[in-house]
């Protein structure tokens, strides 16, 4: 074709073609831009921040002794352990020796609840005439293990909320017995962001203490032991367990901008519990199989953020839910707030719009590259409404809500696109 032509023309063809070809890619990212995704769901999981995965990553594939081991790997490793759980220890105000870790919040639970009811079994060999107390808006890993336990002969009490998902303090002081032996009250509620009196049950429990009997199974403890599920507290709250006056507490490492798979469980010394499984004697002969080093570098250096950065990221957070929840009440009629306003945690808003599918109204906005939630991510459809939300519904109409959690990297434009899909769907 460029035979006889000149060298001059065969360079422009190849000039017209290549900006043919650029012009044509810069025309397909225009159109194929990626449209932006607003997540909105930040109680079911936080991103894993840059500086918690700065400070894991060398332990995947360079530092990756096992903490059993007797040689330099391995002694490293138990270093990095013992380094990590101290680190921990000093934000709860206990001993290194009182934190156990676990896979998550949901292990964490289980281990609390389930290993001290099996000691209770080994010590006495039976659970029959024990007793214990939780709230009926507990996360699913609290009530389902006692639903479990109920089943092999304890009693449990199932304290009632009011409508802004609060413990009614006069039936929980009600139902303590003298056979009660556990409490568990989440500190926040994960589907409607309630806070918890922690303080004001610690009291009660304290004051019921007094009259009881020191008990033959833990002689240096007085019944009831209580245990809290802290999980969304740690970026908003101080955790130091003998202010909160409890014996146990859960936190999870996802829902603090660490990573998944790892949380920890603290037990006041003195307080006995069996394992869940057996095998090694890692955790101090209280979880079996060798212990995550990445994964626990990275939660105790969540939890260490989340304790500097607490005052300035609850106030942010706080600005931008009440600008949510004020755009919302006042633009889209008939939508209500669920649970407390006041005893709230900064990130969470949980939203009913009346006549409405709020399954099919979450799905729309997916479609919409905005992700939230309906209830609780532990529960998926086959569970059915939120039992959070209609134990705070005292008209036993049954109810549904949207549930939007605000995270770090929320700003005020992404609500403000929010409201504006909002008010085309609703």
């Amino acid at each position: 074709m460029f035979k006889h032509a000149p060298l001059s023309v065969f360079f422009l063809f190849l000039k017209q073609l290549l900006m043919c070809y650029f012009d044509n890619i810069l025309f397909m990212n225009f159109f194929s831009k990626k449209e932006k995704e607003i997540c909105l769901d930040y109680v079911s999981s936080t991103p894993v921040s840059r500086e918690v995965l700065d400070v894991m990553k060398s332990y995947w594939n360079e530092k990756y002794g096992n903490a059993g081991e007797n040689h330099k790997f391995g002694r490293d490793a138990k270093k990095t352990l013992d380094e990590s759980r101290e680190k921990i220890a000093k934000i709860f105000g206990a001993n290194a020796k009182e934190i156990i870790f676990t896979s998550g919040g949901t292990e964490s639970n289980n281990l609390a609840i389930l290993g001290f009811f099996n000691q209770i079994k080994k010590e006495t060999g039976t659970l029959n005439g024990y007793h214990a107390i939780t709230s009926e808006i507990e996360h699913s890993s609290v009530l389902k293990t006692f639903k479990h336990l109920e089943e092999d002969g304890l009693s449990v009490s199932y304290v009632k909320v009011n409508e802004q998902g609060l413990v009614d303090l006069k039936e929980f002081t009600a139902s303590i017995k003298e056979k009660t032996i556990f409490v568990s009250i989440m500190m926040v509620n994960n589907e409607i962001g309630t806070i918890q009196p922690i303080s004001e049950i610690a009291k009660i429990i304290r004051k019921h203490r007094k009259i009881n009997s020191k008990n033959s199974i833990f002689p240096n403890l007085e019944f009831p032991i209580f245990h809290t599920d802290a999980s969304q507290a740690p970026l908003f709250f101080g955790l130091d367990v003998k202010k909160l006056g409890v014996d146990m507490l859960t936190i999870d490492g996802q829902k603090i901008y660490g990573p998944k798979g790892v949380g920890a469980l603290y037990i006041k010394n003195g307080i006995k519990i069996q394992p869940l499984f057996f095998g090694g004697s890692q955790e101090f002969g209280l979880r079996s199989g060798t212990e995550n080093i990445p994964l626990i570098v990275g939660l105790s250096k969540a939890l260490e953020i989340a304790s500097n950065e607490r005052e300035e990221i609850s106030n942010k957070i706080l600005k931008l839910r009440e600008y949510f929840i004020d755009r919302i009440l006042k633009e889209i009629p008939d939508s209500k707030l669920n649970g407390s306003i006041e005893q709230r945690t900064p990130n969470n808003i949980n939203i009913s719009f009346k006549n409405v599918d709020h399954e099919f109204l979450v799905v729309q906005l997916d479609e919409n590259k905005i992700f939230c939630s309906t209830k609780s991510s532990c529960l998926n459809n086959k569970d059915g409404d939120s039992y959070v939300l209609n134990a705070i519904n005292r008209d036993k109409v049954k109810m549904g809500g949207v549930r939007f959690s605000l995270g770090k990297e929320t700003t005020k434009e992404d609500l403000d696109f929010v409201v504006e899909k909002l008010k085309k769907f609703v």
